[in-house]
């Protein structure tokens, strides 16, 4: 067992944190929120920090799952961050989606100071970090990952490593195109079906055990039928890797039409109010017009 630090307790890090306490390591966490520490600290019989530096100090891995780069990086640098509080040798493992950039520059920043770097975003939703079933891709160096494998195994259905440092996050650009053109696809379909007189569930009965047939159909096609949105990945997260995904192809030359069509999709649900709403709204926008 292995005394940890884990950054950042959303939706998707306080159940996360919570399996590493119930697999018997030593954790400390730190949220923005002190209170909300506190609260999982009494949940799961861990200990809480109020700065990032006093989570890690002492930690062998410190594990991250905050909003975006800038909260990434306020969580790593500075007076109060976590690389201040890491002992040479240990890992810092960084599970948020962010920029190929930012993993790149912090990557380098841990390396000064004698600290390994493992970018790990993951993909599952809130379901699949309550249940452990998270999937992670990975980047860094192959010697530091292995180290930090088994520690992510413990919420993990699968964890690979994709390359050196910034190979996970560009994976996990790779997974949020795929399911923006799959969201959208599904809605279509649904939206059509209606519009056609089919009843939508029995219709999804008979395509989802063929070609058509994909997680999101799967997961998502009761909610959206039921007009049910209050769960799941919020479109406002959604647009932010989109962003990211976006900006990364206008640097290495990817055409991304579908992509930048369905981030616009996005932009009309979040005037519709429902930036908090799970990504699967598309088909509510499409219900609007």
């Amino acid at each position: 067992m292995a005394k940890l630090a884990f950054l950042g307790l959303g939706v998707m890090g306080y159940p996360m944190a919570g399996h590493l306490a119930a697999a018997g390591h030593d954790v400390t966490v730190y949220n923005r929120t002190t209170a909300k520490a506190e609260g999982w600290a009494k949940e799961h019989g861990g200990s809480f920090a109020r700065t990032p530096k006093e989570a890690a100090a002492g930690a062998e891995f410190v594990m991250a799952c905050v909003g975006n780069d800038d909260d990434l990086r306020s969580v790593c640098l500075g007076d109060d961050g976590a690389l201040a509080g890491m002992d040479k040798g240990a890992v810092f493992v960084d599970h948020t989606t962010v920029s190929a950039a930012v993993t790149r520059e912090l990557h380098a920043a841990a390396a000064d100071i004698g600290v390994g770097f493992v970018d790990a975003p993951v993909s599952g939703g809130q379901a699949g970090a309550e249940n452990g079933q998270l999937g992670i891709m990975c980047g860094g160096d192959a010697a530091t990952y292995s180290r930090a494998e088994p520690i992510m195994n413990v919420y993990a259905k699968a964890c690979k490593r994709m390359g050196e440092s910034g190979a996970g996050q560009l994976t996990k650009m790779v997974n949020q195109i795929c399911i923006a053109g799959l969201v959208q696809g599904l809605s279509e379909g649904l939206h059509f079906a209606q519009k056609a007189g089919l009843d939508g569930k029995a219709v999804v009965d008979v395509i989802s055990q063929g070609a058509a047939g994909s997680w999101q159909m799967s997961n998502r096609y009761e909610t959206m039928l039921d007009d049910k949105w209050d769960h799941g990945f919020a479109v406002d997260w959604m647009r932010k890797d989109l962003g990211i995904c976006l900006a990364t192809a206008n640097e290495n030359g990817a055409s991304l039409p579908v992509t930048a069509l369905v981030d616009q999709f996005y932009k009309d649900v979040q005037k519709m109010g429902g930036g908090r709403w799970d990504t699967s709204s598309l088909f509510k926008r499409l219900e609007a017009l």
